[in-house]
């Protein structure tokens, strides 16, 4: 079997696009940065993560947290008490991520929790 790739990467661009992933930037201040996790024990070797790659997963965190978001509040079979609940699990865990905000260079594309919506 064939595999088009051009027309396999458009579609996967096309499906993240309608399930609200986004192309937010990193804050410039850190692109060619690194994120280095350093053990207490300094035996250990410690390593070194490209802040970019650690930015897509948070980004992509967040998004899946947007989209559950919206799964939840339009799911026929859930009441309302049950939706009030998982939203308040979800901004829970937003509040919990807003340590990440200082990369995003757009303050649009920042964590909110209770506060902040």
């Amino acid at each position: 079997m064939d595999i088009d790739y051009g027309m396999l990467k458009q579609a996967l661009r096309e499906v993240l696009a309608e399930e609200g992933a986004s192309d937010s930037p990193l804050a410039k201040r850190f692109r060619g940065g690194t994120l280095e996790l350093r053990p207490a024990d300094p035996s250990l070797q410690s390593r070194e993560l490209p802040l970019e790659e650690f930015f897509k997963k948070v980004v992509r965190v967040r998004d899946a947290l947007r989209v559950l978001e919206q799964k939840i509040n339009g799911h026929e079979r859930l009441g309302p008490e049950d939706k009030k609940v998982l939203q308040g699990y979800i901004t829970r865990a937003y509040g919990t991520l807003t340590s990440f905000n200082l990369l995003f260079q757009e303050k649009d594309d920042h964590f909110r929790g209770q506060r902040g919506k």
